[in-house]
């Protein structure tokens, strides 16, 4: 209840309903052009929409390395988050390491994914929004599987995000994907927040194709 109150006194306007949420929500649902994202609960309930801000250049010749940002609004058409991606070089060297800047309300930052450089798995870094190092995301060595969140220390699995099967005909047929995040419900909102940020990461790096 502690944990749940100084949430509540540290909440960005526009995050209250994150607040409540706890495993199995929400979901995302992408649909890749200049991209955009419903955010779901568990019921199916639209909680967030989400639409990419990118120009036609950077997409048609960099594909889903390209820089953009991401506005996600409420039901009330209010910007309640913008993530921000530089570009980055595709390579397996330290430099070419992505990241994203979380901001709630825009403007004002509240945490950062960074991809830490591994010689062959995916593996990020959660900061808050001094840049000190929160959460860990382990990253499986096929597309597909969950990917796993871990305390900084790396000694506790607190939740996993992980892509949903939507339908044979859907998955052939379309080019939708459906992710389902899991993550504590007393997580700081703050920190819901940049995880909302780290799966549209995840997205763009290993599920959008270049030609798309």
């Amino acid at each position: 209840e502690q944990i749940n109150r100084a949430n509540m006194m540290n909440c960005p306007p526009g995050l209250e309903y994150l607040l409540q949420v706890k495993e199995n929500n929400p979901f995302l649902a992408g649909y890749e052009t200049s991209n955009k994202y419903k955010v779901l609960n568990s019921l199916g309930q639209i909680v967030y929409l989400a639409a990419e801000e990118s120009n036609l250049y950077s997409r048609q010749f960099f594909g889903p390395l390209r820089s953009f940002r991401i506005h996600i609004l409420d039901h009330l058409g209010h910007e309640v988050i913008q993530l921000v991606r530089p570009f980055r070089c595709s390579g397996c060297c330290g430099c070419c390491m992505q990241q994203m800047e979380v901001q709630a309300p825009p403007g004002t930052v509240v945490g950062y994914i960074f991809q830490t450089w591994h010689p062959c798995l995916p593996r990020f870094t959660i900061q808050n929004e001094l840049k000190e190092p929160v959460l860990r995301i382990h990253g499986p060595c096929f597309v597909g599987c969950s990917v796993v969140i871990k305390s900084f220390d790396e000694t506790e699995t607190i939740g996993k995000i992980s892509k949903q099967f939507s339908g044979l005909l859907k998955e052939i047929h379309t080019d939708t994907d459906l992710f389902g995040i899991q993550f504590p419900i007393d997580l700081d909102v703050k920190m819901k927040a940049v995880m909302l940020g780290a799966c549209l990461l995840i997205d763009y790096m290993f599920y959008e194709e270049s030609n798309n």
